[in-house]
């Protein structure tokens, strides 16, 4: 049930949309469903063959603006306090009586008419289709004061919470102040009248997001939005310094064929520009060294800057899960690092991730404050993952891709625990949301990778298939429930067993990687355990991201910073070499 509530100063002119056809006729039956004191004049039923409709509606139009009448100048000038309240449409449809127990208890709720109190503000609420009302309220009560109106929204809100557990309907999630702006209804009809999928609104916001994923400068922000395709027109102030920004799309024009301007505030609350400059203090690098064995060309490229990221959302998920204020800044980094993908991933997964990213974006706000927070690596990895370009995504760039979908599901996930800890029961479903998008944009980019180390594993020999399986069922703490545990494989660990197999002829121990994977983060949240643990020692041991991508193994003789499962030395023919003491082992799995 969602009330919303705006002011006005026509009680009259209110009345007549409310009794009338509406816009697209779409007005049925309009009617009281109750009022002040239950006897004032209806113009929808009121059928006596000597009165006329527009009559009594001048006759209740003047009742309830009575006290303001009265009231004279101490009247406030927008007297109208005016709610639609509408249920969801999966909601059993109301009735009269029901709607009139709605009104009653809502304007109670806002203090404009107390129950008990003979002096509370005159009201009517008209019904004028199956699943909403509308509330008319003036604002001056009966001893001529101004009701106490002090956060009304909210009260309505909380209210509504109320009514929607005690009548059944579909219980909303409460907010907290901090949703963008949703379109109003001339925006959505206009959208449709000129055949477009959404409203300006949504597609400005959208755009005026993804130009600011990884951005490390204002200047550079402005030109992203004007290479979008946007009309930007910037306010200064006297001295020449910019107050603030507008944006508009090309061809939306009011009736004056004059451009609709949207100033970033409006859009969404972190899109204000004071907001956005707060963000830049958290400038990303434009450059990073290379890691070890990697060329400049290969660290830019679209596969590398994703496996890249994959790490530094892995941290991110770290700090989450951390619990404390300062993790409300990496949810903005992460939100960055989504609307940096979503522009750049493959036709294939792109509707899942911009589905994902525009979920995700309610959970980036909320009134949690980080002030020590410090997000350039996420700032950094969105900016790389821009520049590198779009992803084919194929070979290299397939996996690379899925191989950042695992981690960010994680990433969502620790986000929905971070808001439902902290009571943000909005920003925790839309992490929720976000999470099922990801997973099924991560079904269509792993599909191939996964099928090809499959086929890797096939060609093993079976003795080494058996090992690696082995190994893996120890790991996990899963005992082998086959009759003879000698003799024969499953399918559901080849991809893995193909994973541990590349890094045993690249050197490293297998059964340190995969303890080194599972006690490198939590595995509880993980739907598909073994997908996360493949791409994890993928990543750790730094193997291709497709097994069909061509990766040789470091013949190098000089030490370099050892990797997680490997020998702190390496030989041109680098043969696995077993730890002087055993690895740790987690404890099983319940």
């Amino acid at each position: 049930m969602i009330p919303k509530i705006r002011r006005g100063s026509r009680t009259h002119g209110l009345l007549a949309y409310l009794y009338g056809s509406g816009k697209r006729d779409e007005h049925t039956d309009p009617h009281l469903v109750g009022s002040w004191d239950g006897y004032a004049p209806d113009p929808g039923r009121d059928t006596s063959a000597d009165t006329d409709p527009k009559a009594t509606m001048t006759r209740l139009a003047a009742a309830l603006d009575l006290r303001v009448k009265q009231a004279g100048t101490a009247a406030p000038a927008q007297h109208v306090w005016h709610c639609s309240v509408r249920t969801d449409p999966g909601d059993p449809t109301l009735t009269d009586a029901e709607w009139n127990t709605v009104a009653r208890r809502l304007v109670h709720a806002v203090n404009l008419a107390p129950e008990g109190d003979p002096d509370g503000c005159r009201w009517v609420a008209v019904r004028h289709a199956d699943d909403h009302i509308h509330i008319l309220a003036t604002m001056v009560r009966g001893d001529l004061r101004r009701p106490r109106m002090n956060y009304d929204f909210k009260k309505a809100q909380a209210e509504c919470r109320r009514i929607e557990k005690e009548m059944g309907l579909r219980q909303l999630k409460p907010g907290d102040g901090t949703a963008a702006t949703n379109p109003t209804s001339a925006e959505r009809f206009k959208a449709e009248r000129t055949g477009r999928t959404e409203t300006p609104r949504e597609t400005l916001r959208e755009a005026v997001r993804q130009a600011l994923a990884g951005t490390a400068t204002e200047a550079e922000f402005f030109d992203r939005l004007r290479e979008a395709g946007l009309r930007v027109k910037l306010r200064h102030a006297p001295s020449g310094d910019i107050l603030g920004y507008n944006v508009a799309l090309p061809g939306d024009r009011n009736r004056d064929s004059e451009p609709v301007w949207f100033a970033g505030s409006t859009l969404a609350p972190d899109l204000s520009l004071p907001r956005i400059r707060r963000r830049l203090t958290d400038a990303p690098a434009d450059t990073a060294p290379p890691r070890p064995g990697t060329s400049r060309t290969d660290r830019s490229g679209p596969a590398r800057t994703r496996r890249d990221a994959a790490g530094t959302a892995e941290r991110a998920t770290a700090l989450l899960d951390e619990g404390d204020d300062e993790a409300a800044a990496q949810l903005v980094g992460a939100g960055e690092l989504l609307d940096a993908l979503a522009q750049t991933s493959p036709a294939a997964t792109r509707a899942e991730l911009r589905d994902a990213a525009r979920a995700f974006e309610r959970a980036t706000r909320s009134h949690v404050r980080a002030e020590n927070a410090d997000i350039r690596a996420l700032r950094s990895a969105a900016r790389a993952i821009v520049h590198a370009g779009t992803a084919l995504g194929r070979g290299e760039d397939g996996g690379a891709t899925a191989m950042l979908l695992s981690t960010l599901v994680l990433l969502t996930l620790a986000a929905a625990r971070w808001h439902s800890a902290h009571g943000h029961a909005q920003q925790a479903a839309a992490s929720r949301q976000a999470v099922e998008h990801l997973r099924a944009a991560y079904r269509q980019a792993a599909a191939t990778p996964l099928r090809a180390m499959r086929e890797k594993a096939q060609a093993l020999p079976e003795p080494e298939r058996r090992r690696h399986e082995a190994a893996i069922r120890a790991a996990l703490g899963e005992p082998d429930t086959r009759a003879d545990n000698r003799t024969g494989t499953t399918e559901r660990f080849d991809a893995l067993a193909a994973t541990l197999a590349e890094a045993e002829k690249a050197g490293h121990y297998p059964k340190a990687l995969l303890a080194e994977a599972i006690n490198h983060r939590e595995l509880e949240s993980a739907r598909d355990t073994d997908a996360v643990l493949l791409w994890r020692i993928r990543r750790l041991a730094d193997l291709p991201a497709n097994p069909s991508s061509t990766g040789k193994p470091k013949t190098d003789t000089n030490p370099t910073k050892q990797a997680p499962g490997r020998p702190a030395t390496r030989t041109a023919t680098p043969a696995p070499t077993r730890p002087t003491t055993a690895p740790h082992r987690p404890a099983p799995r319940r």
